[in-house]
């Protein structure tokens, strides 16, 4: 876990005790952003610097537009709507981020844009029939637009009488979904006149999902030159063996 247990410290232990030689780093957030995806780089890298050998190392940066993934997306929204019905809007919404790091050049703006372009155009939808919606700002400064607080309500006073909610950016369900989105954003939402506002879970263990994340594990582990297996004992006593001859100690 980014910020919990197990830590990445712990979990990169785990697979160094194991004897790991390679090893594919895979950041749950499917677009990338410097706060999010590149602190896992760094916390990784940090880990791995007080390493004596590091490993073949492979950094999966994005997978916002993995086709695999793209089609999760679409089935689960299809699946909401064959159980509740459709409603007049699908909202795309992502966490926010300062509008400062779209100007620096993060492109986290640009691969919402595109995961929720493509999810839309699987689903045949009509251009004003989706929005995509930036969730979770604070502070002063400007962020990400538009808010989907404030867009919400919004379409809410403009005749959107039920809309849905879909959280793209979040592999798993947290409070960011289950309370902001379908909590408050909901009761705001009517409060502004609107008759309901449905969150679609996020893909959680769907196993389409996983496929599309397995499916991408295995691209990613391809090329590397073939193991030899593990060492025999008695190669591994000899090599032993030269080392401490050589000054090492046991």
């Amino acid at each position: 876990m980014r910020y919990g247990s197990p830590s990445i410290a712990d979990g990169l232990e785990t697979l160094r005790a194991a004897g790991v030689r390679r090893l594919v780093v895979l950041p749950l957030y499917p677009q990338y952003s410097g706060p999010a995806t590149g602190s896992v780089f760094d916390a990784v890298a940090s880990v791995l610097q007080g390493w004596r050998w590091v490993p073949d190392v492979r950094f999966v940066s994005s997978y916002h537009d993995e086709p695999a993934y793209i089609a999760a997306l679409a089935s689960s929204v299809q699946r909401h709507w064959a159980e509740f019905g459709r409603g007049d809007r699908l909202f795309f919404s992502f966490h926010g981020l300062p509008h400062r790091y779209f100007i620096q050049g993060d492109p986290y703006f640009c691969q919402c844009q595109a995961t929720a372009r493509a999810v839309a155009e699987r689903l045949d939808l009509a251009p004003d029939a989706w929005q995509v919606v930036f969730q979770s700002r604070f502070g002063r400064e400007r962020w990400l637009e538009p808010y989907a607080d404030l867009t919400l309500q919004a379409a809410a006073r403009a005749g959107v009488q039920v809309a849905d909610v879909v959280c793209p950016g979040f592999a798993a369900d947290c409070l960011e979904t289950l309370e902001e989105i379908a909590i408050q954003n909901r009761e705001a939402f009517i409060a502004a006149g609107g008759e309901d506002l449905r969150y679609i879970p996020a893909l959680n263990a769907d196993a389409a999902h996983i496929s599309a994340l397995c499916g991408l594990l295995a691209r990613q582990m391809q090329g590397w030159p073939e193991l030899t297996g593990a060492e025999p004992e008695h190669t591994a006593r000899l090599r032993c063996a030269r080392a401490q001859a050589l000054g090492a100690r046991a």
